[in-house]
């Protein structure tokens, strides 16, 4: 067991401490350690975004937000979100997902997900493809045409 108290982050664990970017991120679950699942607590200054809006494979994904007002940016569909809304993106399904900070304060969000060997991310307005443990990027453009896995051909 580890306790670590979110007024004392250690740096390490802190994506822009002094917020200089549009975007501050505090990895909670790796300041204790956690094993099966990310713990976060992302800061988004107005006018910014999360994330790239992408999707997961295998990853479920779980947000509160904490502090603001914004648009969640999911499946193509943009959805207004407060302070105290819960929201969860279950594993799989291909459902791409973005929080965009359209309001006059921050926007604080915990985000809170399984940690998935083997997870593939697609990034649907690049038509990138990212296998996170492989740390491999694919275009989707670039595929080649007219292939096949059968040997018989």
């Amino acid at each position: 067991m580890k306790l670590v108290n979110t007024n004392n982050i250690p740096e390490e664990y802190i994506y822009d401490k002094d917020f200089n970017s549009r975007l501050k991120t505090e990895l909670l679950g790796d300041a204790v350690k956690t094993e099966g699942f990310y713990v976060n607590i992302d800061s988004i200054k107005p006018g910014a975004e999360s994330t790239k809006y992408h999707s997961h494979s295998k990853q479920e994904e779980f947000f509160l937000v904490i502090e603001g007002s914004g648009i969640l940016r999911i499946n193509e569909k943009k959805i207004i979100v407060k302070k105290g809304d819960v929201i969860s993106k279950p594993a799989g399904k291909g459902i791409a997902h973005q929080f965009i900070n359209n309001g006059e304060e921050i926007l604080k969000i915990l985000d809170i997900g399984t940690r998935e060997k083997d997870d593939i991310i697609t990034y649907p307005d690049e038509e990138i493809v990212y296998i996170k443990d492989k740390n491999l990027v694919f275009n989707k453009k670039d595929s080649i045409k007219n292939w096949s896995s059968e040997p018989n051909k």
